[in-house]
């Protein structure tokens, strides 16, 4: 089935008239005459009852008007689509983020570039940090963003963004509320919650570990961590940008040293569409200094 065949059809089911069809495509009578009886062979029926003074659909016809103008639509449709990506009007983003970086930081970037396209399309996924890296060697994620990608792979290219340190953070009627920098020694008595989502949890619990100090619960969501932390059921280290609350406070720990990376990732020797090279050189030529802190 040829998608000018399906036109021309339309055009009879609409005009009901051979003639003034052909004209209306701007063909002759005899090639659109042709195409449809073509389409009538593959289709094993007439479409049309050639009477005078009109040309009338025959139940086959009538049945099949409904599909062959969805697939005509659609189709025309797809040439439309592929057209404004060709030109830029449409800009398309599929971007892969671990559990453990904050959208924020995309925000203002994302902002700048919708002013770019006339329609953006986004696609935001979201994984661990070896699930980031699967989606970008499938295909599936032009750009990912983590604080570490362990995945030893000879295509994946790195771009550091900025490095931030971890910070402990209490509920605002907690005993350590309010201070500016806490020993590890306070944290002793206290549970740790531990955020098993973050590419650094293990790293940090083995640092706390080396003085002494064990997590005492486990959780997988950052809504979990503050409203547990909010309980006062615990306290937990979180990354300079993640976003709190008024109800919680933050301070450095003394004589920890927990710090992470974020970084951009992109597959080397891909093609990417302009969103993402458009988005890659903000996010590698932004200024992150104020946000890391």
């Amino acid at each position: 089935m040829e998608m000018h065949q399906v036109r021309y059809f339309l055009a009879v089911a609409q005009l009901l008239n051979f003639t003034r069809a052909a004209e209306e495509c701007n063909v002759t009578q005899p090639s659109l005459t042709r195409a449809i009886k073509q389409l009538e062979a593959e289709l094993g029926g007439d479409l049309f009852r050639r009477e005078r003074p009109a040309a009338q659909l025959t139940e086959l016809g009538q049945r099949m008007h409904p599909l062959l103008k969805q697939c005509y639509d659609a189709a025309a449709g797809a040439r439309s689509l592929a057209s404004s990506f060709k030109s830029g009007e449409v800009g398309a983003l599929r971007i892969a983020l671990t559990h453990s970086i904050d959208l924020a930081l995309l925000i203002p970037h994302l902002n700048e570039i919708r002013r770019q396209f006339n329609r953006l399309e986004l696609r935001f996924l979201r994984g661990t940090a070896r699930e980031v890296g699967d989606l970008l060697k499938k295909g599936e994620a032009e750009l990912g963003i983590a604080a570490e990608i362990d995945e030893a792979w000879d295509r994946l290219d790195v771009w550091p963004l900025f490095t931030e340190s971890f910070e402990l953070v209490v509920g605002d009627g907690h005993r350590l509320a309010g201070r500016s920098s806490i020993d590890l020694e306070d944290l002793r008595a206290e549970q740790l919650l531990s955020r098993t989502y973050c590419e650094h949890a293990r790293r940090i619990s083995a640092s706390l570990h080396e003085h002494g100090i064990e997590h005492g619960h486990e959780i997988s969501s950052e809504r979990d961590l503050i409203e547990l932390v909010e309980a006062d059921i615990g306290v937990a280290m979180v990354p300079h940008t993640s976003p709190l609350p008024d109800t919680l406070t933050r301070a450095t720990v003394a004589g920890l040293d927990a710090r992470r990376t974020v970084s951009l990732y992109g597959v080397a020797g891909r093609q990417r569409t302009t969103v993402a090279n458009t988005v890659m050189r903000m996010l590698r030529g932004a200024d992150w200094r104020e946000i890391a802190g």
